[in-house]
């Protein structure tokens, strides 16, 4: 099930300020973004379709820099609203921003923290995360972002407890959700929160989406690769792979089973996913060992060794580096979040830092994938 924490989101309550009523949504758009992503507030929230049951929303779209902004696609577009805009909204909706290593406009920022403050509901959609991150509204809360990009917001911002496996994260007035049409549940979620089930459910007909897709480990961990691989010859090595992640093997290992030199397999895998073959195979152990602290009570020592690593080292310090947690801390921070129906919550979740370890110098030497 999707990641849903009313619990954590309790120990900061904001109510939205006299001024902030949550039905007025703030689309907040940049330049470079995808036209598909910020399509999905604008569809959702930006109709009048109550004639079908669904509830009505009053939608901002505003610009986060000077207009026109260029899409993806090469259209330009203008907003009939700027940043001053976000001081009238209860919801601002950030729905993708165009870079994961450069921060959005301070301007921007500053505007999203101040909105905040004020009681104002923020959501980023798939990249849209990055700048939610950067405004520091993340910190020490629970995310998710497009699979691809999940390692690179773990490591540019370690306080924020990224989960690649969700389809969306509820955090009460924080909400994040994971790639593309993942935008869509998150958005459904919000009218259901605001509206109740029917009203999303006669809105997601309108749309002709389902209105509740499950999530969980074993869906997300099939979310490794893009859909468009499954013709290529590198779907079966792939597929290979992940039946084998408790196997040691490494990328070279891989090349030769794709027939291909380690040079050409590299740069075919790149080409084709976006990520380089030997990140994606260590952040495929690291959720694999994710899952297994999860739903298992193998020791650390005993999931290092299910999900490939050469040694509770290597665990450690790929799963410190890609989620921010010791093994044993994220074991103990989800199962307090997630008891069992004979357990009692000793502690919030992702009230870590007296959990975490301290932080340690990542190692100069480079470690192979599989530890």
């Amino acid at each position: 099930m999707t990641q849903d924490t009313a619990v954590a989101g309790a120990q900061n309550p904001r109510a939205p300020g006299a001024r902030r009523r949550r039905e007025v949504v703030a689309v907040l758009l940049f330049s470079g973004g995808p036209i598909f992503e910020s399509s999905i507030p604008l569809s959702v929230f930006g109709a009048d379709r109550q004639d079908t049951g669904a509830p009505r929303y009053r939608l901002l779209v505003c610009a986060g820099e000077p207009v026109p902004l260029l899409t993806t696609g090469g259209l330009e577009l203008t907003t009939p609203h700027g940043l001053d805009a976000l001081s009238r909204a209860g919801t601002i909706v950030v729905p993708a921003w165009r870079s994961i290593t450069a921060p959005p406009p301070a301007t921007a920022l500053q505007a999203l923290r101040r909105a905040h403050e004020e009681g104002a509901r923020i959501v980023g959609l798939c990249t849209g995360a990055f700048a939610l991150a950067a405004a520091g509204l993340l910190d020490g809360r629970p995310a998710t972002t497009h699979w691809m990009y999940a390692p690179t917001l773990a490591k540019r911002y370690p306080s924020v407890h990224v989960d690649p496996r969700e389809l969306y994260v509820d955090d009460g007035d924080i909400l994040t959700s994971a790639g593309t049409a993942a935008g869509i549940d998150l958005c459904l979620h919000i009218v259901r929160t605001d509206h109740g089930a029917e009203a999303a459910a006669a809105l997601a007909r309108r749309l002709v989406v389902p209105s509740r897709r499950g999530s969980g480990a074993d869906r997300h961990l099939d979310r490794s690769l893009p859909e468009e691989i499954g013709g290529d010859p590198l779907a079966e090595v792939v597929s290979w792979a992940l039946e084998h992640l408790h196997e040691q093997f490494d990328v070279e290992a891989l090349a030769t089973r794709a027939y291909m030199s380690r040079r050409t397999f590299d740069r075919r895998f790149r080409s084709l996913t976006g990520s380089a073959p030997l990140q994606w195979l260590i952040t495929q152990r690291v959720l694999a060992a994710q899952r297994l602290l999860e739903t298992s009570d193998f020791s650390v020592d005993e999931v290092a060794g299910r999900c490939g690593f050469r040694s509770p080292v290597a665990l450690r310090g790929h799963f410190r580096r890609q989620l921010g947690y010791s093994p044993a801390a994220y074991r103990a921070a989800y199962r307090s979040r997630h008891p069992q129906p004979d357990e009692k919550p000793e502690t919030d979740a992702f009230a870590v830092q007296s959990a975490r370890e301290p932080r340690r110098t990542v190692p100069t030497q480079r470690e192979r994938p599989t530890g």
